[in-house]
């Protein structure tokens, strides 16, 4: 009877162990690859680093289209950038102006 008794607790304890084990290990699973975990982590930091390139990029092309705009004001219109703009409205040329004509790749 105390052999059975002894045999029990082992088996109690090496249960609890499993169990523990198997709650840590699923858990930990988790934690790495699960929606929220460690992997996603690394791919949000990852596409933050995109984005942010991106919004850099953006604000410099932001600040080109700025700088014509202000050029086009009716306050103070730069007459060189009139002239561009209504030659490529009106798809003319002037008489004293080079044409190049380049093959798009």
């Amino acid at each position: 009877m105390v052999s059975r008794k002894r045999l029990r607790g082992f088996l109690t304890a090496l249960g609890l162990y499993a169990v523990a084990a198997a709650l840590i290990g699923y858990f930990w699973f988790h934690a790495f690859s699960g929606q929220r975990g460690l992997h996603a982590k690394h791919e949000i930091d990852q596409q933050l680093g995109e984005l942010t390139a991106e919004l850099g990029r953006l604000k410099v092309e932001k600040g080109a289209w700025e700088r014509k705009v202000a050029l086009l004001r009716s306050d103070g219109i730069d007459p060189d950038m009139l002239d561009e703009r209504a030659r490529a409205l009106l798809n003319v040329a002037h008489p004293n102006d080079v044409v190049l004509m380049l093959r798009r790749r």
